[in-house]
């Protein structure tokens, strides 16, 4: 009785010990049952949202694109006049009112350098000197013969000895420089005991009681420029400051640019200018013209430029139908244009804007 006893108590504890197994077993199935979900709810939530950014991309994408479509529609314009005072811009640099590179015109030893840069002159005032002892020896002799030919009284003698004598007084005054005006030395390049060779530049004078520049006007505008205009300039040495200027020159002729333009070199001068304003400075300015001025104006986006340069719009007619037309204009500024021949007050011109090309572009990008 006790085998069987011990037995049956062996035989439960190994059913024990394998319903503990296949519980095990069971639990571990639904732990990865559980995860295997958690997983694919996961992936379900990630692709719903992906699902959702595309649909939306799509819908602005969509959005953008028809409203892109709606911009891509022609433009009408009509052909205005408008009256106002016309403004030239124009830029440059000033200048001197007028430069003197002094240059001695005989060859010598220097003996005196009677200025500095930097130093005031007067008109007349004596720079620098070479060396004159050969020219007034020249001089000396020629006036001895003079004397001896009066006394011989031989008049063809003494109208050649005459005539070499104002040859010699002349070789005797270019061995002293001069200023021909009233102004400042800006240069010096000549020392005492240097050896100076016969036209180099020696001292440099300029005047600065005035400045000028020469500004560049192209042949449209230039039919608004006269002698004594008017006009105002801004530079960055003299802020605040609006710094007058008129016409004071207008050559005859005009030059070709590279670019195909004609062009006029006008000049303006500043008189009594600031003292923070030197020869070199930058200025912008506005050149005025006296008196109102009429003119066609059409957007300049209506405007299309073909080969050559040649300029043309889309006119539309009085039936809806559309014809090209050549024109000239000239870019004012602020997206207009002035119409110079081509085009009526009232006349319509069509034109797609400027987004066509942002449009296309997108377009190419989307694959549409």
């Amino acid at each position: 009785m006790d085998d069987k006893k011990k037995i049956e108590e062996a035989l439960s504890e190994s059913e024990i010990q394998e319903k503990k197994l296949r519980a095990a077993k069971a639990a571990r199935k639904r732990k990865k049952r559980i995860k295997s979900i958690i997983g694919w709810l996961v992936v379900i939530l990630i692709i719903s949202l992906v699902l959702i950014w595309f649909l939306k991309m799509k819908k602005d994408s969509e959005a953008q694109i028809e409203a892109l479509k709606n911009m891509n529609s022609q433009i009408e314009a009509t052909v205005e006049k408008s009256t106002y005072d016309r403004e030239i811009d124009i830029s440059g640099y000033v200048v001197p009112f007028d430069t003197l590179e002094a240059k001695f015109r005989s060859t010598g030893a220097v003996t005196g350098v009677y200025v500095s840069e930097g130093d005031y002159v007067k008109e007349g005032q004596v720079l620098a000197t070479i060396d004159d002892t050969q020219q007034r020896m020249n001089l000396q002799d020629i006036e001895n013969q003079i004397a001896e030919a009066r006394l011989s009284g031989s008049t063809k003698t003494l109208e050649l000895l005459e005539m070499r004598k104002k040859n010699y007084e002349n070789a005797l005054d270019y061995t002293t420089l001069k200023a021909n005006f009233d102004g400042v030395v800006s240069k010096v390049d000549v020392v005492v005991n240097d050896y100076f060779d016969a036209g180099s530049s020696a001292v440099t004078i300029i005047d600065r009681s005035k400045l000028k520049t020469t500004i560049e006007i192209d042949e449209i505008d230039m039919q608004y420029v006269t002698l004594g205009q008017k006009a105002v300039l801004h530079f960055d040495s003299v802020p605040g400051v609006d710094v007058e200027a008129y016409v004071s020159y207008i050559p005859m002729t005009g030059r070709y640019t590279t670019q195909g333009i004609g062009v006029v070199d006008v000049e303006l001068t500043i008189d009594n200018p600031p003292e923070a304003l030197i020869p070199g400075f930058t200025f912008n300015g506005t050149l005025t013209y006296d008196g109102e001025v009429e003119m066609l104006l059409i957007p300049s986006s209506a405007v299309k430029t073909g080969r050559g340069g040649q300029t043309s719009v889309t006119v539309k007619n009085p039936d809806g139908t559309t014809d090209e037309r050549k024109v000239t204009v000239q870019y004012l500024g602020e997206g207009m244009s002035q119409v110079l021949s081509g085009l009526k007050e009232g006349e319509v011109v069509v034109y797609e804007p400027s987004s066509n090309n942002a449009f296309s572009m997108m377009m190419g990008m989307m694959g549409i």
